[in-house]
């Protein structure tokens, strides 16, 4: 039997940079694996600069599912070059960044982690409505707030044959499952495919990346995983 911690995470905006965009930054509607590493460290009062440390791959797992409907915004910002002036009002090289946004986002947050030292202090944070460091959602400006759902036993389904409803976000591989596993016959469901990064070392070299699947609303998908959790609370998902 598995234990795990249940998770709010909310912010007016948001943005998770695509790693493969440069001018017109667009976000992944989704923060990826590897940017909830930063915001439980910044809860739990981990160093930035070792955060990661904690997080290396195989300790920690965690599953995302979409609480609000994604909507996008666009927002221009004025990006300064603070290179060529000492001072702030001596500044007047300004480039214009049309941004993509995400707004009015919810998540909620499904945690494991190996080490109970970890687990055990996160548990304690969530439930005290305590964090270290402000948490934002991709970057500074987008503080957000979280709460505390509960923590629940979950059974491990392994070598699963069934068709079951996941509220999670899904990773297409192998050995997790393959697209002819989900049911896209759901005419009121909205299915969207992105690749995010999922493991990262300490030095901030990606390590694993993943293609995943999701309902844009936040729907269950119906699919076949070849393993899944099944919490006590009667969710299913899948842990990344």
């Amino acid at each position: 039997m598995n234990k795990v911690l249940v998770f709010d995470i909310w912010a007016e905006y948001a943005h998770f940079k695509k790693y493969y965009t440069t001018t017109s930054p667009l976000t992944f509607a989704i923060p990826p694996k590897t940017t909830l590493y930063g915001l439980i460290g910044a809860i739990l009062g981990l160093d930035k600069e070792e955060y990661l440390e904690s997080f290396q791959e195989g300790k920690c797992q965690i599953g995302i599912e979409i609480k609000k409907p994604i909507k996008k915004t666009r927002i221009n910002l004025n990006l300064i070059d603070t290179k060529k002036a000492k001072l702030m009002s001596r500044i007047d090289t300004r480039t214009q960044i049309k941004t993509e946004y995400l707004k009015d986002v919810k998540y909620r947050i499904y945690f494991q982690h190996q080490v109970d030292e970890i687990y055990d202090k996160l548990k304690q944070h969530l439930i005290e409505h305590k964090a270290v460091y402000s948490i934002s959602l991709g970057l500074s400006e987008n503080l957000a707030n979280f709460e505390f759902v509960g923590e629940y036993e979950a059974d491990r389904v392994d070598n699963n044959e069934d068709w079951v409803d996941l509220k999670t976000v899904m990773r297409i591989d192998s050995g997790y499952l393959n697209k002819g596993d989900i049911d896209f016959s759901q005419s009121d469901r909205e299915y969207y495919s992105d690749k995010v990064a999922l493991e990262m070392k300490p030095d901030r070299e990606v390590i694993d990346y993943a293609q995943i699947v999701f309902e844009g609303s936040g729907k269950t998908i119906k699919a076949k995983p070849k393993a899944y959790y099944r919490l006590e609370s009667g969710e299913k998902c899948l842990l990344l």
